[in-house]
């Protein structure tokens, strides 16, 4: 066993409420600025309770010569991430991706371990037709090795403790290994996308009839938005088809045969979750093309109605101003009856316009 820099803190963590904690009795870390929120041996499908730090449930797993060890932290330190590093041999390229955080999906193969990254998204409940933000996305980091699996999440949502706590109550699944619980993840995760895809369905479903409702106003802002959020959630997801793609052919021996199939299972969901992605960002496309051919329409007619009035009120504009003219020699100006005749005159012409305007729909 190489020899561990004295971290007293993370070697001996205490009890601490994190977001990814499985529960009472879980071994936790103190202090708020430690990323542990989770660590625990794991022998034959069973969490061994006295393994609660990092360097004493690796020290039992090896010693028994089976089991593995889960470590999930959230949002760790450079320091952090050097303590694990030298404790499990994590390669330097992914420790480094793992502290910066919001990298591309992909897999990374080293001599004896895998690093996975998933983006993890989260719908965000909106009143509708206000929406500035629609999906929230995070990250979770997975290293597998022969002996342990190390998951660092990044972003307040996606919390593991549910996955934690499925795995727990299936013993049998959680003795495959590491790899097992690395399919839970991935799995719980395109879960989560099928989710955000759902309520985004929604979301278009709601707009497609605000746009084609008749007079109801127009807002392509939203659209625009909502756009916006589907390109977000499109590059969570496609980056990740190659990976799992990559994960589910791969013939290493930290992926056993059957959690290979098990991959190859999300990846088809996650397929799924693809093609509709894309559908949307079609549908919007076409959403956004039909909302300004409506706003173009309505414009028309808002424009034929102002001109079909200003026609109409041409008529008295017009005679009215021919009789303000004030010659001496205008015959009607005596006439007893002239006033009469302006007044009848503008009258009857504009009620035909208006009556030949409304036939041709211009009012």
């Amino acid at each position: 066993m190489p020899v561990l820099p004295s971290l007293p803190s993370l070697r001996h963590p205490r009890q601490r409420s994190g977001p990814d904690s499985s529960g009472a009795g879980a071994d936790q870390a103190a202090d708020p600025s430690l990323a542990i929120v989770d660590c625990a041996a794991y022998l034959n499908g069973e969490r061994v309770r006295e393994c609660g730090d990092p360097a004493t449930a690796i020290d039992r797993v090896r010693a028994e010569g089976r089991g593995f060890v889960w470590i999930g932290l959230h949002e760790p330190d450079q320091r952090e991430m050097a303590f694990l590093a030298k404790l499990f041999g994590l390669h330097e390229l992914a420790v480094e991706d793992a502290v910066q955080a919001y990298q591309r999906p992909k897999l990374e193969a080293y001599d004896n371990s895998l690093f996975l990254i998933l983006k993890t998204v989260a719908y965000v409940e909106h009143t509708a037709g206000n929406a500035v933000q629609i999906v929230q996305d995070g990250e979770i980091m997975i290293f597998l090795g022969p002996d342990y699996i190390v998951t660092v999440r990044h972003g307040a949502h996606s919390q593991l403790r549910t996955v934690r706590a499925a795995l727990e109550a299936d013993p049998d699944k959680l003795a495959i290994g590491p790899a097992a619980v690395m399919h839970a993840i991935a799995d719980h995760i395109v879960d989560e996308y099928l989710s955000v895809v759902e309520a985004v369905e929604d979301d278009i479903d709601e707009m497609e009839n605000l746009v084609f409702t008749p007079n109801r106003p127009v807002d392509i802002e939203q659209i625009y938005l909502l756009k916006r959020e589907i390109l977000g959630l499109r590059r969570a997801v496609s980056p990740l088809m190659p990976a799992m793609r990559s994960l589910a052919g791969t013939s290493t021996d930290l992926l056993p045969k059957k959690i290979r199939s098990y991959v190859r299972d999300v990846e088809d969901h996650l397929s799924v979750v693809a093609d509709r992605v894309s559908t949307f960002d079609e549908m919007l496309t076409t959403l956004v093309n039909a909302a300004l051919a409506e706003v173009t329409t309505r414009q028309n007619e808002d424009m034929r109605k102002i001109s079909a009035w200003a026609a109409i009120a041409l008529v008295p504009t017009a005679i009215a101003g021919i009789y303000g003219m004030n010659f001496a020699n205008m015959p009607e100006l005596s006439w007893a009856y002239g006033y009469p005749m302006a007044i009848g005159i503008i009258v009857g012409l504009c009620v035909t316009l208006y009556v030949v305007l409304r036939r041709r729909g211009w009012l």
